[in-house]
């Protein structure tokens, strides 16, 4: 089957996986592609590597606009991700109020889960929060980081510490099996992130991509956005 091939930043994920049936039905293409750290997407897309469709954050998407990579008018918001808290589906979910409550909380776990803390949208701000409380040398041997917010939560699941806890975008956490959102970075170190969609400049399915684009951001779909992690 031909394919529409997309670079997406993780939190999309769930999202692209819940449209493939529809996608096809209109089409007659598939979907395939990456999902990852937003800055090696973009990377990638810098590099050559072919695809129809990016989904990455909003500002990461306005730089491939000004670098003529992408179709400035097919870029769309999909919609509104937080970076939130994760535990194991079997441990208590934590409530953190305050910026207090989040280092008490991070101190007293084992295991901090976390996706790159260099290229991703979700580990760039958990490295700027554990600077902002004071912790990050504190913390930093428990730090466990992976290329993208989807393989540290399938890490976390999987974790034989004592006290885990993961942090990344909402859409990675509730797509995990094992993993439960345990809620939101109190005020003061909450993250929302606006994810978007648009056509590469280099796409061999243009047609089709928008297509995709439109799927994504419709109204017909934010019953689906909802329950995967999308805010309006």
């Amino acid at each position: 089957m031909t394919t529409v091939n997309i670079l997406s930043g993780g939190a999309a994920q769930g999202l692209v996986r819940g449209l493939i049936e529809a996608f096809e039905a209109q089409t007659g293409l598939g979907i395939d592609g990456e999902f990852g750290a937003v800055g090696v997407m973009a990377d990638k897309l810098r590099g050559g590597t072919p695809a129809d469709l990016v989904i990455l954050t909003q500002a990461l998407l306005a730089k491939l606009a000004e670098e003529k990579l992408v179709i400035p008018s097919s870029i769309t918001d999909i919609g509104r991700v937080e970076t939130a808290l994760a535990v194991r589906s079997r441990d208590p979910r934590m409530t953190v109020k305050t910026e207090a409550d989040l280092r008490d909380v991070l101190r007293g776990a084992d295991a901090i889960f976390v996706p790159d803390i260099k290229a991703s949208t979700a580990g760039q701000h958990v490295a700027k929060v554990l600077d902002q409380i004071g912790i990050a040398y504190e913390v930093a041997s428990r730090l466990k980081i992976f290329p993208n917010g989807a393989t540290a939560m399938r890490e976390l699941a999987a974790s034989t510490a004592q006290r885990p806890i993961g942090c990344t975008q909402a859409t990675e956490i509730i797509a995990t099996d094992g993993i439960a959102l345990s809620g939101s970075l109190p005020p003061g170190c909450e993250l929302v992130t606006m994810y978007t969609a648009c056509v590469t400049a280099g796409a061999a399915h243009s047609k089709e991509a928008a297509a995709l684009v439109a799927l994504l951001a419709g109204a017909d779909q934010k019953a689906l956005r909802q329950r995967v992690g999308f805010a309006g």
